[in-house]
């Protein structure tokens, strides 16, 4: 598998520091994850180079370009840097973690932006801008995208991935760095860019937010680079009218075709943005409500010093047409401008002029975006008809039984590369994990896929478990790839003759026997001995009960009898019952009565043979002298025990007699 797949980075440790947690996004040149950092102890985003990039010396060079350039940035509206390098054939770049959305999020779900919304996140972007540009960089990509909106309210810039130096104008090559839509007329025209082209891109976006919308739309980027290059931005206003003039102003200055008639730099746009932002509080009597406002970031002492340096003045015509030519290099940063001569003329004067002169240069603009466009068009038939442009998106077949895939890859006119089975427990048997080169990745032509295809549950030994104690049952399970459970414990507890926490048996989850294999991760139940039932026998009923209960067991009376032997109240003997005994069990007790002590009738003076009947009848035996044949003619004259005592039943009783002829 190829190393950058995301499938295959989630947990990898990186460079033996980053280990990687989960995906964040994957963009056209890099995917971004993220890790945490184990040696500072930190969350952090990772971003990885597509590998199939990487292999271009270009566009490496270019990535690492990114993290240089954003290494030498701090400012607190800037996404961080903090390492960059290469491991096992990936190259990553270590940024800060800013949970939240993107300024494209955000405009996806509100459409526009308030007024106050506005200005908010173009002072976070200019003030971190502004340090890009103090430092000789530019951005090269500005756009909704790269706007982070933290959860906690920081607004950051991200994404220097088409920074360069502005070591004078840089040439980009025969490729159109950046998005389309915000794209400066100079990078169409000319090839070139520098600070205040990232100003343009600054502006578009502005507009966008204010509006809902970019200026410029169409199907075709050659139509949306022509009007970059040809047409003039409209003030917000015309499509959202009430907006604020000063508003309309900003965003006209910020998109002038000509590069010398823009902001000298961000610096110069963030002091006319505050600026703005003063006047409209001024001009307007209504109280913004609190929750119409993005959350501040606050700007550091260099940030603001330099604003305060290039705020201009409270009119915004002075602002743009100023008596003094060398307040407008003040104003703008530096730049050599040279103000028109208005003689006091309001602004809209001035934009005349500046409409004026556009139109004198549109037939050598026109002749230029012509030359350009056809050379675009040929390079685009290159492209299409034999370059990367030929190539094809891989198909989505994750989730696909592997016939069902291959067919797939086979209909797209690509072919099977390797398959190699993984075992898991979510994905079921015959399916596809997980593909490399990933879903949409564009392929030439007969390029092969790899599959990793599941092989459902691994099948493991169940291991021996009975006569263990539980700790050790317990350990036994989870290093044999399975799961213990102890949400029946209680239930799975009996008294047995063994040693308490000993292992009896093991079930499945549904109670059953264990089989001698089953699937990994399978749960597996003890039954343990709770230790033997005490035997309470030969103890008084109330110290057989408490024992009982020490153990967690019912001592209840079953039954009473008497007894020669054992005195009231004493234990005879327990019934524990049928089958498994259990944790709050009932235990049979058979308590003594103590003897069966009857009273002994008065037989002296009865003739023999009815105090015979009397004794017995009573339940006692007798015991006499008497001849048989006299028995008839005999009367007792003495008893022992006595009439009236009491003794125990069954006890033998004696009598004596006279005789009577």
């Amino acid at each position: 598998m190829s190393p950058a797949n995301p499938d295959t980075l989630i947990g990898r440790l990186i460079d033996g520091r980053y280990q990687v947690r989960s995906l964040i996004a994957r963009g056209g040149m890099a995917t971004v994850y993220v890790a945490t950092d184990l040696r500072l102890e930190r969350r952090v985003a990772v971003k990885i180079m597509h590998d199939h990039l990487a292999a271009d010396d270009a566009f490496r060079a270019r990535f690492i370009r990114e993290g240089k350039a954003a290494a030498k940035l701090a400012h607190p509206n800037l996404v961080n840097v903090y390492d960059q390098g290469e491991d096992e054939g990936l190259a990553y770049i270590v940024m800060e973690y800013v949970p939240g959305i993107t300024l494209r999020d955000l405009l996806h779900d509100h459409h526009r932006l308030t007024v106050e919304q506005t200005i908010d996140i173009m002072d976070a972007v200019l003030a971190g801008l502004q340090v890009a540009h103090r430092q000789g960089i530019i951005h090269r990509d500005i756009k909704p995208e790269n706007v982070l909106l933290a959860d906690d309210g920081r607004i950051k810039l991200s994404d220097f991935g088409l920074a360069r130096a502005t070591t004078s104008n840089t040439v980009s090559g025969s490729v159109l760095l950046g998005t389309i839509a915000y794209l400066a007329p100079e990078l169409v025209t000319q090839g070139t860019a520098d600070v205040r082209s990232d100003i343009y891109s600054a502006g578009i976006m502005m507009y966008e937010m204010l509006v809902g919308e970019q200026p410029y739309r169409g199907d075709e980027p050659v139509n949306i680079a022509y009007r970059h290059a040809n047409d003039n931005v409209p003030p917000p206003s015309e499509h959202q009218p009430g907006l604020p003039r000063e508003l309309d102003d900003l965003v006209v200055w910020a998109t002038e075709r000509e590069p010398e008639d823009r902001p000298a730099d961000a610096g110069a746009m963030l002091a006319a943005l505050r600026q703005a932002e003063r006047d409209i509080a001024e001009s307007s009597s209504a109280t913004v409500p609190p929750t119409a406002r993005l959350t501040p970031v606050p700007v550091d002492p260099e940030t603001q010093l330099l604003a305060e340096t290039h705020e201009p003045s409270s009119d915004w015509d002075r602002l743009t047409t100023p008596t003094d030519p060398s307040s407008v290099e003040a104003a703008l940063g530096g730049a050599a401008v040279t103000a028109p001569e208005t003689d006091g003329a309001p602004l809209a004067a001035v934009r005349l002029e500046k409409i004026n002169r556009q139109k004198r240069r549109s037939g050598i603009v026109a002749a230029l975006v012509v030359l350009l466009l056809m050379a675009l068009a040929g390079g685009i038939g290159w492209w299409q008809g034999y370059g990367p442009g030929s190539y094809l998106a891989a198909p989505d077949v994750v989730g696909q039984t592997q016939d069902e895939a291959a067919s797939q890859i086979a209909a797209q006119g690509f072919v099977v590369g390797d398959v190699s089975v993984e075992h898991s427990l979510d994905v079921a048997e015959g399916v596809v994990m997980a593909m490399d080169p990933g879903a949409d990745t564009r392929l030439a032509p007969d390029s092969a896929i790899a599959l990793i295809v599941s092989g459902g549950p691994e099948i493991l030994t169940v291991p021996s478990l009975a006569g263990k104690s539980r700790e050790e049952a317990v350990a036994a399970i989870e290093e044999a790839g399975f799961v213990y459970s102890d949400e029946q414990e209680q239930e799975a507890v009996v008294f047995d003759s063994a040693d308490a926490d000993t292992v009896l048996y093991a079930t499945d989850e549904a109670g059953e026997a264990l089989p001698d294999q089953m699937a990994e991760q399978s749960v597996i139940r003890l039954v343990l001995s709770a230790g033997p039932v005490p035997e309470v026998a030969g103890q008084s009923q109330e110290e057989a009960v408490a024992s009982l209960e020490a153990v967690g067991l019912n001592g209840v009376v079953a039954d009473e009898q008497y007894s020669s032997d054992i005195p009231a109240g004493v234990v005879i003997s327990q019934s524990n019952g049928e089958g498994p005994i259990r944790p709050g069990a009932d235990i049979g007790l058979v308590v003594s009565l103590g003897p069966d002590l009857v009273e002994v009738p008065d037989v002296v003076g009865m003739d023999a043979e009815d105090a015979i009947s009397a004794l017995e009848g009573a339940g006692f035996s007798v015991s006499h002298s008497i001849p048989s044949v006299l028995l008839e003619d005999a009367v007792v004259s003495a008893q022992s025990p006595s009439g009236g005592d009491e003794i125990e039943r069954g006890s033998t009783v004696s009598i004596q007699a006279t005789y009577e002829f």
